[in-house]
């Protein structure tokens, strides 16, 4: 093993990484969904629960998609208009393409419908193309995120609204 980097522990690896949009879920389905992995000991990666106090976000959150096994993108109303969540998912596909299927994309469709993240509803579409402006993005980094949407959507996830309780 290599020397750990600060802010992390010495071989640290999560075998769950939850990509998520806090206003959205964080208090409810998230929370729910990651006390209960942890409770069944599922080593889970939440922003919130793992980031330390003055630790660089830019710096953990790479850091932990690549150390991770399992990706849980919970898509939510909001969860495209976010360029953190964005960059999260472009990243966590990244990976899993380059794994050799050593690494699982087990998406949640929470709130939205897949039609909504495969760009073919105004929410996502709508979401990304006021980022772009208001942000000045380059079209190259946009297209990677309408790229891993559409991507993580040809996989077949849980639509929260099929389930009950």
């Amino acid at each position: 093993m290599g020397s750990s980097e600060a802010g992390t522990s010495s071989g640290s690896e999560y075998q769950v990484f939850l990509s998520f949009r806090g206003p959205d879920t964080r208090d409810g389905f998230t929370d729910f969904l990651y006390h209960s992995l942890t409770d069944a000991g599922i080593c889970v990666f939440r922003d919130d629960e793992e980031l330390s106090i003055g630790e660089r976000i830019d710096g953990a959150l790479p850091r932990a998609i690549d150390n991770s096994g399992i990706y849980i993108p919970i898509f939510s109303r909001t969860y495209a208009s976010s360029q953190w969540c964005l960059r999260e998912l472009a990243q966590i596909v990244e990976n899993a393409s380059k794994s050799s299927g050593h690494k699982e994309i087990l998406p949640i469709f929470f709130d939205v419908e897949p039609n909504d993240v495969k760009l073919k509803t105004p929410l996502y579409r709508d979401a990304i193309l006021n980022l772009e402006r208001e942000k000045k993005l380059s079209t190259e980094q946009v297209d990677s995120w309408r790229e891993a949407l559409k991507e993580v959507d040809a996989i077949k996830g849980w639509e929260v609204k099929k389930y009950k309780g």
